[in-house]
This record gives structure tokens, sequence and C-alpha cells, in this order.
């Protein structure tokens, strides 16, 4: 059984057009999945919100203790297993004497990114919209008024919505149709250089036209009166959540890993990529909310409504708006497309379906299941399904799959990925795939096998116990 499950993914992986060209390619897609729209505005705010440097600590100390060993499990489950995430894991699995039931979190995961995807690609709608009238229109002026009214017309449109909603879904659907190496891998080589380089220009933008003072001391200033236990904990959640470690992606994107490639340097390298480009939009962001004393609290309002308030008050603020609604897209369609290619390599393996049929199906599948949240916004703005529960009152289609994903699936992924590697797998498997020293192996093993499973489990039942189920 285990010789028929790796034949079958390799057949599936073989062509050359779906290998990277190279570590290169390979980092620049994985960074790529990393960073989303959380990025460029819930990790600023985040760390702003909850003690500054010393939430930076504990967001740091969640990575060495959730996020990597994670990302580096993933990663060695893929390329030793050659296929989609479900049948890497159960050919791991068969291959060291374990059940082969473990595949179910790469089922798991495979769900988890259809569901994220079919929501994701309506904000990502959101931002292309954004972007195409900010050039089109100029902002809608300095009044607050004006600006929120902009968004809840876009919000109120089910014609304008689903537009962008299909137009978004497309983008991401014909990078994928391409391949790895002609699809995802090229348009990551341009989508990554080019978001990188927005946020530069917009961060030299934004020091010299906002406040960096302000911005320093909300990032970074030590107010131990926001650090609670509450706050700590939210910390060592949040870069497994914006990363999405527990999804196994990178375990579909490991597939397509050639030897040559270090596993450790990618893991390394995406993690403080994602981390780097999170504190870059910081210092894009705030110094120009502070300047024009807005409120850096809004969530997504902070995009798509105090944003534009504030440009709008700054000179050249049209042409620095447009920058950063670009930089938001591109964001989301190198985060979206690792997604749409889970489901494609999961159906072209159990139907033998070609990438681009594969690629149309699972799009489309997608595309159709996001209109429960474009509804969501508009005609169903004032239905909330589990009305009756409390905590989740006034939760919409969207809140409830937003909560859905980001509470319970992906912890249960995590928890139950660290479990496989930690417990029923060898040591040998991480020292193989890895190239770990056997200390080192040892040393990810037991994150693996306790720490990683007893931090995403506070993480994640702390706020039920405070009566708090849509904390994230």
């Amino acid at each position: 059984m285990y010789y028929e499950l790796r034949k079958q993914g390799t057949s599936a992986m073989a062509q050359d057009s779906e290998r990277w060209s190279g570590g290169a390619g390979f980092i620049l897609a994985t960074i790529g999945s990393a960073v989303g729209l959380g990025s460029v505005w819930k990790f600023p705010y985040e760390v702003g919100s909850n003690g500054g440097s010393v939430f930076v600590m504990f967001y740091l100390i969640g990575l060495v203790l959730i996020v990597v060993p994670l990302m580096l499990a993933e990663l060695a489950i893929g390329r030793r297993g050659q296929s989609d995430a479900r049948t890497s894991i159960a050919t791991v699995a068969l291959a060291h004497g374990a059940s082969r039931h473990w595949s179910a979190i790469g089922a798991l995961g495979t769900a988890i990114a259809v569901l994220i995807l079919s929501f994701y690609s309506v904000v990502g709608g959101w931002a292309l919209a954004y972007a195409v009238d900010t050039a089109w229109l100029g902002l809608p002026g300095a009044s607050a008024d004006l600006a929120q009214a902009r968004f809840d017309g876009l919000l109120a449109s089910l014609p304008r919505m689903a537009a962008y909603h299909t137009a978004f879904m497309a983008m991401t659907a014909l990078i994928v149709w391409h391949g790895i190496a002609g699809g995802i891998e090229t348009a990551c080589k341009i989508l990554m250089p080019a978001l990188i380089a927005l946020i530069v220009v917009l961060t030299v933008y934004s020091l010299i036209e906002g406040d960096v003072g302000a911005t320093v001391r909300f990032l970074f200033a030590l107010d131990p009166a926001k650090l609670t236990a509450r706050s700590a904990l939210e910390a060592l959640g949040l870069g497994f959540f914006s990363i999405g470690v527990g999804m196994a992606t990178m375990v579909t994107y490991a597939a397509y890993a050639g030897r040559d490639i270090n596993l450790r340097d990618a893991a390394l390298i995406t993690v403080l990529g994602d981390t780097a480009i999170s504190l870059l939009s910081g210092f894009a962001v705030f110094p120009i909310v502070f300047a024009n004393h807005l409120d850096p609290s809004s969530g997504p309002g902070l995009l798509f409504v105090t944003l534009p308030l504030a440009f709008a008050a700054v000179p050249f603020g049209t042409l620095a708006a447009a920058v950063f609604f670009i930089l938001l897209l591109l964001a989301a369609i190198a985060s979206a497309i690792s997604m749409l290619e889970m489901p494609v390599a999961l159906t072209r393996r159990v139907f033998g379906w070609s990438r681009p049929v594969a690629t149309l199906v699972c799009a489309s599948m997608c595309w159709i299941a996001g209109f429960a949240s474009v509804l969501s916004f508009n005609l169903w703005a004032s239905w909330f399904p589990l009305a009756a529960f409390p905590s989740l009152a006034k939760a919409t289609i969207f809140d409830l799959l937003d909560h859905l994903t980001s509470n319970v699936m992906l912890p249960i992924g995590g928890f139950a990925l660290a479990l496989f590697v930690g417990w029923a797998l060898p040591s040998r498997f991480l020292t193989e795939e890895l190239r770990l020293s056997h200390t080192g192996a040892a040393i990810l093993r037991a994150l693996l096998r306790y720490v990683a499973p007893a931090a995403i489990a506070i993480v994640s039942l702390a706020p039920l116990a405070a009566g708090d189920s849509t904390a994230r």
C-alpha cells in the first residue's frame, strides 16, 4: 500500500512544470503563502494594543514554540510524501508503521483552505475594488462620512461585491492554472519583490509625512498596563493563526521541492520574512494615521475607512493610497494561490484530472461558496444563524466561517499534526528530511510532542474558559 501511494503521488507531480525551479522560487512562494491581508494591519495593531515590546517578545516565543516546529514538520512531510497533503501524510505514516488514518489531517487542511479561500476572496475583492476606485475616482475626501459611505456602498452593492469577488478568484485561478514553475513560482517572483518594494516606498513616504514618534511608541513602548494574561496568549497564538500552520499548505508546497532545497533555511526565512513585512507594514500605515489623529484600532475599517481618510489629508495622498491598495491586493493573491493549490493537488491525484480541469473545478467551488460571504454584507446582513448562542448572537455567515476556520479547525489541525510527527514518526524522519543533528531532531521532536500541543490547547481553550469564543 505504501509503494502504491508513493507511486500515485509521484506520478501526479513528476513533470518539470510541477517542480520549483530552485530554492529562491520556493522560498518566495512560502513567504507569499504566509503573508496575507492580516500581516498588513493585524500584526501591527495587535502589537500596539497589547503592550508593545513585551507583546513582541511573547510573539517571538510563539514562533519558536509553535510556528517553526509545525512548519518544519509540514515541509518534511511534503517532501517525503511528494503528493497532496492527504496522500503525503498517509504515505509517510505507512512508511513508518503508523495508521493511514493520520491522513485525515491533510483532508482537514484542504477543507480549511477551501473554506478560508471562499471568504478570503471576498475581502481580496475589496482590495481590488479600492485599488480600482482610488486610481479611477481618487479618494472620497477628508470627510469621515464620505470615507465610510464609500465602504458601506461597496458592501451594500451585491453586483459590485460579486464582480470583484469573481475577478479576484479568476486572477488566483489563472496563476494556479499554469502550474508550479510556470504559474505559482513565476507569479511569486513578481508579486513578492513588488510587494516588498511597495512596502518600502510607502514606509519612506509615511516616515516623511507622518508621525514617526507616535508610531514607535505605539508599536514598541512598554506599557505594563496593557500586558495581561489574555494579551500574552494572543501573542503566542498570533503567529500560528496569521501564518496558517496547521492547514498543511506547506505539505503541498514542499511536495514540489527537490532534495537540493534546504527546508530548515526555507522555514526560517519564511517566518522572518513574514515578521519583517508585518513590522514594515506598521511603519507604512500608522505614521499617517497618527499624524491625522485617527483611530488605529478599527480592524478592517482601518484599511478601507480610516486610511483613505488619512491619505486624503497628506500630499500625494491619492497616489500613496493607490499604492497601498495595490500592495494589499498583491499580498492577498500571493496567499490565495497557496490555498487554491491544496484542493487542486488533491483532486488531481484522486480523480486523475489535468491541472486546468482541477483548477477550474476547485476555483468554481470556492467561488460559489464565497457568495454566502458576499450576501452576508447586504441581503443577509441581518441574518444571524446562531442567534440562540450569546457569544455568536451577532455573527453573520462571514463571521461564522472566520470563527470556524480560525478558532476551531486550524487549532485541531495544528494539534493533530504535532502529535503525528512528535509521536507517530521516528526521530530519524526529522533527521533525514531536515538534515538535523540527533540533538536538533530531539529538540524539535520534544517541541512537537509536548510544547506545541500544550501551547495550542492553552491559546485555543483559554478564551472559551473566559466566556469569549470569538476572541480571534
